[in-house]
């Protein structure tokens, strides 16, 4: 299926710089990418590439992304599941932007905030930014309870782990300076690579910022994946990788 072309709109701040890359990893998410694309293809910013990793998606993923037109658009396929940080490696590996950032396949987070998440870094006030749900930044969708006191939970671990303030270090959108994920070297294949990006880059003393965003969160019967065994991994990692890597 072909595409009308979409020309955003200019943007003094995000055109500073024309090279951001997006990374957006893809796990059985047929009822979204499509939308989701469409939606990074109308972010307000110069974008220079956007990767997708299907990670062996058993449903229809692979079939959209092969009709999906846009220039744009790299997509690169996982034999077998491996999981989000898995995914993340092979896009970071795959990245040539200046500005990365890391955008889900589903559409809990908008790529309208990409203006907003961008502009720390590119007027030279941040190298690393944290989009945080927990720091106001408009709607967010009421779910669940017990997944915010985790997040919280292991917000606050993780913390005192790297002694810096972040209010949400399980965050999907994290913005990097290609400079600082040169330094990184992902190991976790699966949600564990949160704690483990967030550890990692807290050692290496670099700028960092949080900017609030919306969140539309979804159920499980909606397709939301993230379960109570990758909270235990995440207490891993956080011990792992502040104390061990």
């Amino acid at each position: 299926m072909s595409h009308t072309p979409f020309a955003p709109a200019r943007n003094p701040v995000t055109d500073s710089l024309s090279k951001i890359s997006v990374v957006i990893p893809c796990f059985n998410e047929e009822s979204t990418i499509r939308r989701l694309l469409d939606a990074v293809r109308k972010a307000p910013v110069n974008l220079h590439e956007v990767i997708v990793v299907n990670d062996a998606s058993t449903d229809g993923s692979q079939e959209v992304l092969n009709t999906y037109e846009w220039s744009l658009l790299r997509i690169f396929e996982h034999e077998r599941n491996q999981g989000k940080g898995a995914a993340l490696r092979t896009g970071f590996a795959a990245v040539t932007g200046d500005v990365i950032i890391i955008q889900d396949a589903d559409l809990e987070y908008d790529p309208q905030e990409f203006p907003n998440l961008l502009r720390p870094i590119l007027e030279d006030r941040a190298d690393v930014v944290f989009g945080s749900r927990f720091a106001g930044g408009g709607p967010h969708r009421v779910v669940y309870f017990w997944h915010m006191v985790a997040n919280r939970l292991l917000t606050l671990a993780s913390n005192m782990f790297t002694n810096i303030n972040l209010t949400d270090m399980e965050t999907c959108y994290k913005v990097f300076r290609k400079s600082v994920l040169d330094k990184i070297t992902v190991e976790e294949n699966r949600f564990g690579v949160e704690p483990e990006l967030t550890a990692k880059i807290a050692k290496l003393k670099v700028r960092i910022f949080e900017v609030g965003i919306p969140y539309y969160g979804r159920t499980y019967e909606e397709g939301k994946k993230i379960g109570w065994r990758d909270a235990f991994r995440a207490i891993y990692a956080i011990v792992k990788y502040n104390l061990f890597r």
